[in-house]
This record gives structure tokens, C-alpha cells and sequence, in this order.
């Protein structure tokens, strides 16, 4: 049974992919040899969510600045979707030197402090291309100075089973004593490439009763005499896999890059996802829970990693580990 630890770990996406055993689209994600024995976040709900989730032999609210590695378990595999805020496509004028960005530090430190076997770090699509690349080859060279041989891949959820095109970077170290016996990771193959699920397998239905979810006359008409320039109403296709969903969901603007649904085109009816579904388009399974308001089950939807896509990496890494 491999042990693991979760850095930064939210309401607990990479987790559930690392564990397995959930359903999502009428499809097994059978349970792995993995054992969850620390997870950690700064965040309280999203720590009070695991909670309700996974049986962790600890679960902490805390500022992994302030974490002593000391406190933190042993473990095989270690896992870590650093906060990414700086790294964003969406905003590039932020500092990517802030402090949010240089928590991947934090992380090198408990790595080189622990020594697991394997390591997964995960981040936006924009870190691999700020600065000319620079952040990004600082990044791999600090995991490298601690040991490990680094593999990255950019991946699309789309690609394996995840109603949402949304592309992150994976970041796979192993530790050089392994990698030398086993040689190269290789990532796992794209079950899903070409035949993508579309938005329809988590958003059953447009219409609902629910006034709240619906944007008023006011925003509609707000979105029309917008600048030409700017993307509103992005309206999604039920065919297609949906655009990629933030952390700001509940606060979802027509006036924006915004995912929304069209639910009536002759009237004008737009609305936002409700909570289930948009934790369907990440991927969760329908009996995960989320502690805390709508507001707080959003962001913590937003932020999550897909656990599907995390199940096929964490698959790959066992084959390797066992091989």
C-alpha cells in the first residue's frame, strides 16, 4: 500500500483520483493501492469538505509556510497542486514572483525533507510559458537540485472522460534512485482524444425552476451594448465538452470569459451552473460533498483538480512504481 501525502489539497480532487474507487459517468475508477495518510490546506471549508470525503490518518487547516515537515508522515508519493493564481493565462499582469507563486518552494522543501518515491505537481498552462519559460525551468530545477528526475506534460481533462476542456501541467518527479532501475515515466495514453464527453453528461437539462441560477433582464441587456470587443455570452454547446470553469463561479458575469448556458434563445434566458453541475464537469462523482454555502462549494469546485484526469496519472505511477 503506498502512502500519500496531499499538499494544498482542497476540497480533495487529486485525492479522490489518487484513491479511486468512484463512479462518474456510468463509468468505474476502481481504487488504487493507496493510502491517504495527511492532506492539507490553508483554506477551512475546503479542509472541512475532505473531511466529510476521505478517512486521512490527518487532516490539518494550515499555512504550509508554517508546517514543520517534521509534523508531516512518511509517504510513498506525495502530491501538491500549488496555488496558481500568479501562473494565470487569464491575468498576466500579476507578479509572478509573489508570494502565491513561490509556494512551490514550500513543497520542494517537504519533498526533499521526506523523500518520497514519486511526486505530482500540478499547475495552470500559463506557468510553462511566463517569462519566456524561465519561472517554469526554475520550478523543474528545484525538484531536480532535491533529488528527482522531473517529467512534465501538459494535459487536457477532454482527453480522458472529463466533460471540460481544461489543459494543466503535470509535473511527475521520481526519485533518482528509482528512476535509475526503472527508467523514464511515461504519461498515460488519452482514452478520451477524439471522442470527447460532451457537456450533456453533467448538465442533463437546461431549464430548471431554480430563479436564482438565472441572469436578470438587466445583464442580458448589459452583455448586448457591450464593446464588441470583449467576450460575452459565452453560451456552451451540450455537444461539446464545456470551457474550462474557475473559482469565481458563483460570481459568473455574461460580460466575461465566463462559461454560461443558453437556455432559451428567443427570450434571452441565460444561467450560470448550479453547484452539482459544475462538480460534474470537474468530474466528481454526485455523492461528493462540499461543506459550506453554495459560495464556498463553487470556489472549491473552481480550484479542484479533475479527479478523473488525476486517476489516469495516478495510474500511470503505480504501473511504473510496480513494474
Amino acid at each position: 500500500m503506498n502512502k500519500v501525502v496531499s499538499l494544498f489539497c482542497g476540497c480533495g480532487g487529486v485525492d479522490l483520483g489518487t484513491i479511486g474507487g468512484f463512479q462518474f459517468n456510468k463509468k468505474t475508477y476502481e481504487k488504487h493501492p493507496c493510502e491517504l495518510v495527511y492532506a492539507c490546506d490553508i483554506d477551512q471549508k475546503a479542509v472541512d469538505s475532505h473531511k466529510l470525503n476521505f478517512d486521512t490518518g490527518k487532516t490539518v487547516c494550515a499555512d504550509i509556510c508554517e508546517v514543520d515537515a517534521k509534523d508531516i508522515p512518511d509517504c510513498d508519493i506525495l502530491t501538491g497542486g500549488f496555488p496558481c493564481q500568479s501562473f494565470s493565462t487569464v491575468n498576466p499582469t500579476k507578479d509572478p514572483f509573489d508570494d502565491r507563486a513561490n509556494l512551490y518552494k514550500q513543497m520542494v522543501r517537504v519533498v526533499q525533507e521526506k523523500k518520497p518515491k514519486v511526486f505530482v505537481a500540478e499547475n495552470v498552462k500559463g506557468m510553462m510559458t511566463l517569462h519566456k519559460g524561465e519561472i517554469f525551468k526554475r520550478v523543474l530545477s528545484a525538484f531536480e537540485t532535491a533529488g528527482y528526475k522531473t517529467f512534465y506534460s501538459l494535459l487536457n481533462a477532454a482527453d480522458y472522460g472529463v466533460p471540460q476542456k481544461r489543459e494543466r501541467v503535470i509535473i511527475v518527479g521520481i526519485r533518482e534512485d528509482i528512476w535509475k532501475k526503472k527508467g523514464n515515466f511515461v504519461f498515460p495514453e488519452k482514452p478520451n482524444e477524439g471522442n470527447w464527453v460532451p457537456l450533456s453528461a453533467a448538465v442533463p437539462k437546461l431549464a430548471i425552476e431554480e430563479n436564482k441560477y438565472y441572469f436578470s433582464e438587466r445583464a442580458v441587456q448589459g452583455m448586448k451594448n457591450a464593446k464588441k470587443n470583449m467576450k460575452r455570452g459565452l453560451a456552451q454547446n451540450l455537444n461539446e465538452p464545456c470551457l474550462t470553469v474557475t473559482s469565481h463561479l458563483a460570481k459568473v458575469s455574461l460580460n466575461s470569459r465566463d462559461p454560461v448556458l443558453l437556455v432559451d434563445p428567443q427570450k434571452e434566458l441565460y444561467r450560470r451552473f448550479t453547484p452539482l453541475e459544475a462538480a460534474r464537469i470537474q468530474s466528481f462523482p454526485d455523492d461528493f460533498k462540499f461543506a459550506g454555502t453554495e459560495t464556498t462549494a463553487y470556489r472549491q469546485i473552481g480550484n479542484a483538480i479533475p479527479p478523473v484526469l488525476f486517476w489516469y496519472v495516478t495510474d500511470a505511477i503505480i504501473k511504473y512504481l510496480e513494474k
